[in-house]
């Protein structure tokens, strides 16, 4: 039985609304996690989408609590609502209902904003509006120290993803024969992952589960990476040494588990003429010689180019056997449309229609179920992606200043490329799960309890509750903004993916464990810019959509303060509100 009965509208409110915001950080922010997984053709839309739904809801269960005290208890002084806890009810909801609404807006004219920053926005805006300043702890420990960690993140990420991109770009795709080089890496990258995967969940982020100190949980964090490196190095390198090397095109997935027997696998045959193999991770993206020469010569060069891909494709043949050349020179020729790239399943699909009868009927009654259930991951994103609009620019231009590597050593970085997406996922589902839950705890211990209090865990449903909504949000609509992202910034590839995505996850890591709401945004976009820039020219990112990104950052904190803080004036200030009724 609620403490307060004559409030549970306010209560039913602040639900509905605390769902839509968890709906639109899934719809707006998650897209964050995998644009560049798909834009790179590491995973379809649909894997990527089932990926994070899995990690979103694992991050905000397991280490979502910690986070979500920081927005609950640190953003307005609770002291001055302790003589009527229900005013902080009220404006818990106030701030709930403006950022959603603001965010909704947003994510329907495709506007990548900082969910971190609506919700901030909307609690910094009721407590103005029902205590003036002094409403909002501005300390650096309450508001300044989150303004600071939004100012850090992005150039943080920046220098991480360069950093980890410059590595790999000078230490493997350039240097002879990348794959093999890549090969050592492979596990050495895993560790890394698996090392700051686990030391989230076993961190301060997930005390309330695991008694451990930073020690023992770096200890064991440890123990973990070491242990999938070796799995890794035992089984996974020589699945792709048959893969990439022999061009085993018999060799099925499941024969990962064999490891060390591959090795002993006999010679393959010749690869059948029309059997696709490893998909060409540049397909679409021209080189600057390249794009120089189809916007000079036009249709005669297109069909030149045709005639050198099918000439490309003999020299593959015999790269693919292992003669060890992986120059930058060959990493074109590493792929063949004729002969090795394996068919893109993103590219434009016909457009389906329902089957022909009334709607109760159940073939069309199946379909339409179908098509609410799988219409927001049967999108082509990566074809969206090309479309040329005012944000996007030249961007084939932009694309051709990036340097293209071997794409054989490209294939050993998606893999890697899932490890950090769901890293990154399962790092966004810990942190901004508060954004949508944080205030609504507030107003659930307040309703059911009447007191104010700022030590009370987050209880596991409503953890459930935001999940839950994210990955509803994310299944349904994260394609609208994902489309507006990846490729729309500056050249994806899995080697680049990696880096950025890595990058952004030790920062948003490290967030976490400091108890700092970052914007997952910031952080994936920093990370972008960063790894961009390290083709040596600034021409690499686009920056009209940096901008637009950036814009959007600035505008969201007012806009969601101004609709929440009038929204508690005006029923704060009803003539009906201090009667109780």
């Amino acid at each position: 039985m609620p403490a307060l009965p004559q409030f549970d509208y306010i209560f039913a409110i602040g639900t509905l609304f605390a769902f839509l915001d968890a709906w639109n950080i899934g719809a707006n922010d998650v897209a964050n996690s995998f644009a560049t997984s798909v834009a790179s053709r590491s995973l379809t839309l649909k894997q990527a989408m089932c990926i994070a739904s899995v990690m979103e809801f694992a991050g905000a269960m397991l280490v979502g609590s910690r986070v979500t005290d920081t927005i609950r208890t640190k953003v307005i002084s609770t002291k001055l609502f302790e003589q009527d806890p229900s005013v902080l009810m009220l404006a818990m909801t106030c701030a709930i209902v403006g950022s959603a609404t603001y965010l909704t807006i947003a994510t329907r004219f495709t506007m990548p904003v900082s969910t971190t920053h609506s919700i901030m926005g909307g609690v910094i805006g009721v407590g103005i509006a029902s205590a003036g300043t002094k409403g909002v702890n501005w300390s650096f420990k309450g508001v300044s120290q989150v303004f600071a960690a939004w100012g850090i993140a992005p150039g943080i990420s920046a220098v991480f993803g360069a950093i980890i991109f410059l590595i790999t770009k000078h230490g493997v795709m350039r240097r002879n024969d990348p794959v093999k080089k890549a090969f050592i890496m492979v596990p050495l990258y895993f560790f890394l992952t698996s090392f700051l995967l686990a030391l989230l969940i076993v961190w301060k982020g997930g005390s309330a589960k695991i008694k451990l100190t930073d020690a023992q949980s770096v200890g064991v964090a440890f123990g973990v990476g070491g242990v999938v490196a070796i799995i890794v190095a035992t089984f996974f390198i020589p699945f792709l040494h048959r893969k990439i090397i022999k061009d085993d095109w018999e060799l099925k997935n499941w024969e990962v588990i064999k490891g060390p027997l591959l090795l002993r696998r006999p010679e393959p045959k010749p690869r059948p003429e029309g059997l696709p193999g490893i998909r060409d991770f540049y397909a679409g993206h021209l080189t600057a010689e390249e794009l120089e020469a189809k916007r000079a010569g036009g249709a005669h060069v297109a069909h030149d180019d045709v005639e050198k891909g099918a000439a490309t494709s003999v020299n593959l043949q015999g790269d693919l056997k292992g003669n060890g050349s992986g120059s930058d020179i060959t990493s074109r020729a590493s792929v063949s449309p004729q002969a090795v790239a394996e068919p893109d399943h993103q590219l434009s699909k016909p457009k389906k229609t329902p089957p022909p009868g009334a709607w109760y009927t159940p073939a069309v009654a199946w379909y339409w179920i179908k098509y609410a259930a799988l219409h927001g991951v049967e999108q082509d994103v990566v074809d969206q992606q090309k479309h040329k609009d005012f944000l996007s620019g030249d961007i084939e231009k932009v694309h051709a200043t990036g340097e293209h590597f071997d794409n054989r050593a490209e294939y050993t970085y998606s893999f890697l490329q899932i490890m950090t997406a769901s890293t990154t996922s399962f790092a966004h589902g810990a942190n901004d799960v508060s954004n949508a839950i944080g205030p609504y705890t507030t107003i659930y211990f307040i309703w059911s309890t009447a007191k104010i209090s700022t030590k009370v865990p987050v209880p596991l449903w409503i953890l459930a509750f935001g999940g839950a909504g994210i990955v509803v949000g994310l299944w349904t609509y994260g394609y609208n903004i994902m489309r507006a992202l990846g490729n729309k910034i500056t050249l994806h590839s899995p080697a680049r993916g990696f880096s950025m995505e890595l990058g952004a996850a030790i920062t948003i890591i490290m967030a976490t464990k400091l108890a700092l709401p970052v914007s997952t945004t910031q952080c994936i976009t920093g990370a972008t810019v960063g790894v961009g820039l390290c083709n040596g020219t600034w021409r690499t990112i686009n920056w009209r959509m940096v901008a637009w990104i950036y814009m959007g950052w600035f505008i969201t904190l007012p806009c969601a303060g101004i609709i929440s803080g009038c929204l508690m004036g005006i029923v704060l200030n009803a003539p009906r509100w201090g009667m109780g009724v």
